[in-house]
């Protein structure tokens, strides 16, 4: 017994039910239902074997000219056009009988809900969607699809209807037909990351970074960036080959949860490196810790594992140790303004040393530092891969975190090399400098905060011209001794605000030999000046 039939159309399977032939044998036109069932399945996968009916209207109307204006054969100039006689004689005489203008030319395409002009505007609002980072899933721009389709009363199959959204085959051929769109699966990003990287921070950071630039007259090997990273004993498990259609595919870990390492690294923009340090989550450190990591690595340790202000100082010194900047010769080191790097005693070390500190804007390290954009993301696919390596040859053994060392001894070259470190400086805009590597899409998450921050300074300067704009008062003779009271305590009120306002001026600017720093909310921009004995 056939249990279906099984036929092969323009390369691809067609199946039919057992119901279905029996009906058709039923009818006793099987064979003729059958071949329309063939053709039916082939529109979805059909491609078009010849270029008829792709000739362009203007290519008709000028073969349409030689034979009316200059009085030339059809066969002639069909030939000389490389038309076919008959199209041409068909579409003469459709322009003699309702005009030029009105005739078209080739097949008709399948039935579509929307036009090219209405698929182009919803293209065009599913990218502005996706940019600004609340992009539309596939069943949202089904649904929004038949809305737009009810809205504007256009013609949709009986199915939008029923299921009150588009069906499957639309959104799959509507893909098809806007290459531009395609599924993503988008990375979490927090409300401050896209709120805060607006073209307000990002100018006021590069007009920072090119006074410091002009300044001190920094080459490319002066350039240097320091940023921290964790990696875990628990690694994320790498893709493998399973069984199509099981639920699930285990992968092996070293426990449900893991221990947190801090690893801090520092990049120059010409490709170089300096030894990684390594914070352990322990009380104290020993020397064992590292003793499989990286050639020149260094270690301390702390409860949390994470970064604090006394062992930044210490990296700072095993920074200066590697690179011996001075303050003849100085160095740019960019950083983010997290609390244990803008410690009193690190900033004084810095310049002691001829380390000028310059901090990305809050919240922005994603987009503007190079070891986040090129560097740090390498590296965690590195490390796992080691780590999947390290429990296979390591059967039915948990990895602690005093084999971290030898995984980052694996991963670090492979993901610090100098090609991803200057491609990082340069797709952030710092070397070369390029205040405008950033387009409008990398805005637009933040365009409803895209304002400067509005001062208390500001402020003062509006009310006094808008007090200067108003007109005069006209005396009123019944002005009794209490309106006059009143007016003397409101001017006395606004005097001391604007002597408040004053005092909050002066004391956010802080002179330091003739030289002004500002002190702005969202920017902290630590300058260290050489042949002074003061800091900031």
């Amino acid at each position: 017994m056939r249990h279906g039939l099984n036929e092969t159309v323009a390369g691809n399977p067609l199946k039919i039910g057992n119901d279905v032939i029996s009906s058709l044998r039923q009818d006793g036109n099987g064979d003729a239902i059958v071949a329309l069932l063939k053709i039916v399945n082939m529109t979805r996968t059909y491609v078009r074997k010849t270029n008829r009916g792709t000739t362009p209207h203007g290519i008709m109307e000028r073969a349409m000219s030689c034979v009316v204006n200059e009085h030339r054969s059809v066969r002639s100039a069909a030939s000389e056009f490389e038309i076919n006689h008959m199209t041409l004689t068909r579409f003469l005489k459709k322009c003699t009988e309702v005009g030029s203008s009105n005739v078209t030319v080739g097949y008709f395409g399948n039935r579509k809900v929307f036009n090219d002009l209405q698929e182009q505007a919803l293209e065009r609002y599913l990218l502005n969607a996706s940019y600004i980072h609340f992009g539309l899933t596939p069943k949202e721009v089904r649904r929004l699809a038949y809305e737009c389709a009810e809205k504007f009363s256009i013609h949709m199959p009986q199915s939008w209807v029923e299921n009150k959204c588009a069906g499957v085959d639309w959104f799959l051929l509507f893909m098809r037909r806007h290459p531009n769109l395609s599924i993503r699966t988008p990375e979490a990003t927090s409300l401050s990351r896209a709120t805060s990287f607006n073209h307000t921070n990002v100018n006021l950071f590069f007009t920072k970074l090119g006074e410091v630039m002009d300044r001190y007259k920094f080459s490319a090997s002066d350039i240097w960036n320091i940023d921290e990273t964790g990696i875990t004993t628990v690694q994320k498990p790498s893709k493998t080959l399973g069984a199509k259609g099981v639920k699930q595919v285990g992968g092996i870990t070293s426990a449900e949860r893991g221990y947190l390492v801090t690893v801090c690294g520092s990049v120059n923009a010409i490709g170089n490196t300096v030894p990684p340090m390594m914070i352990f989550p322990r009380k104290h450190f020993k020397d064992h810790f590292i003793r499989d990591g990286p050639q020149g690595v260094c270690g301390r340790a702390h409860p949390s594992g994470w970064m604090t202000a006394e062992n930044f100082l210490i990296f700072l010194q095993h920074f200066v140790k590697h690179t011996k900047p001075s303050t003849a010769h100085p160095f740019l080191l960019l950083l983010d303004n997290h609390s244990s790097h803008l410690a009193v005693t690190i900033l004084a070390f810095a310049k002691l040393n001829g380390i000028v500190m310059l901090s990305f804007p809050p919240h922005c390290s994603h987009k503007l530092q190079p070891l986040d954009r090129t560097v740090y993301g390498p590296l965690k696919r590195y490390v796992v891969t080691a780590q999947d390596c390290w429990l296979r040859n390591n059967p039915g053994k948990p990895m602690t975190i005093y084999d971290l060392p030898g995984i980052l001894r694996e991963s670090w070259p492979n993901a610090a090399t100098p090609r991803n470190i200057i491609s990082g400086f340069r797709v952030s805009g710092i070397f070369p400098m390029n205040p405008d590597v950033f387009e409008d899409t990398d805005f637009a998450p933040s365009y409803v905060t895209d304002r400067p921050m509005q001062t208390s300074s500001d402020d003062l300067t509006q009310r006094e011209q808008m007090s200067d704009e108003s007109p005069p008062a006209v005396p009123n003779s019944n002005t009794n001794e209490k309106e006059s009271n009143d007016n003397q305590l409101i001017k006395k009120q606004m005097s001391n605000t604007r002597e408040k306002n004053q005092m909050k001026n002066k004391t956010k600017q802080i002179t330091i030999k003739n030289r002004e720093v500002t002190l702005t909310k969202n920017l902290i921009c630590k300058t260290i000046f050489r042949n002074d004995n003061e800091f900031l």
